[in-house]
């Protein structure tokens, strides 16, 4: 008889730099952004108050998957994380040569998760990676002069952002999501570039449904 692995509840956070594997970046330069993206992100979980040592990390080459326990307030991972990375990252960039600038994409959305001796694996992380690699998301950093892009799941809009205090829902794009065998609709966002204020109607109504 199979042993069956209970599964347990964790917010996913995925994030990947814009660009790492190009062609201007030299070895040297990659391993630069690499231990900038882990300063930065450790810095900006400790200026928030998010207890780093308690998630679990997977170094994924040009970016990180983050596992955050349950008892952790999912709130701040998007009310105040997103802008403290930002500043990381700017700083990061502003001491070293443009070869070594990091520019991010970011996920979140939370679900189920198994542990077993090989690693984690979940359908909650295959969607995060999805959303992380999505077009639009994509797009939506290319076309920002910031250093960050934000995308959640639908979940974690409407469990999180809808009813947050810190931070505006109308700020928040909903995109298509086409990824592979994935078909589901993300919430853009840019902390340090927001998108322009969008027009009465059709968008309202979509975030406020």
């Amino acid at each position: 008889m199979k042993r069956t692995r209970v599964a347990v509840h964790r917010t996913v956070l995925v994030v990947d730099v814009e660009e790492f594997g190009t062609q201007r970046r030299t070895r040297p330069h990659q391993l630069a952004v690499r231990d900038g993206l882990d300063r930065a992100l450790r810095r900006a979980f400790d200026d928030v108050g998010l207890p780093w040592s308690d998630c679990r990390v997977e170094d994924r080459g040009d970016g990180a998957l983050i596992l955050v326990p349950a008892q952790i307030p999912k709130g701040p991972l998007v009310e105040s994380l997103p802008y403290a990375l930002a500043d990381a990252l700017r700083q990061h960039n502003r001491t070293h040569p443009a070869e070594e600038h990091i520019r991010l994409r970011m996920a979140l959305h939370a679900g189920e998760v198994a542990f077993d001796d090989r690693g984690v694996t979940a359908p909650a992380i295959n969607r995060t990676f999805r959303l992380l690699e999505a077009r639009p998301t994509k797009q939506a950093l290319r076309e920002s002069p910031g250093v960050l892009v934000l995308i959640t799941s639908d979940w974690f809009f409407d469990e999180v952002i809808r009813h947050s205090c810190a931070v505006d829902p109308a700020t928040f794009r909903p995109v298509a999501v086409t990824v592979k065998e994935t078909f589901t609709t993300g919430w853009l966002y840019r902390p340090d570039h927001p998108f322009p204020e969008p027009e009465t109607g059709s968008a309202e109504m979509t975030i406020n449904r």
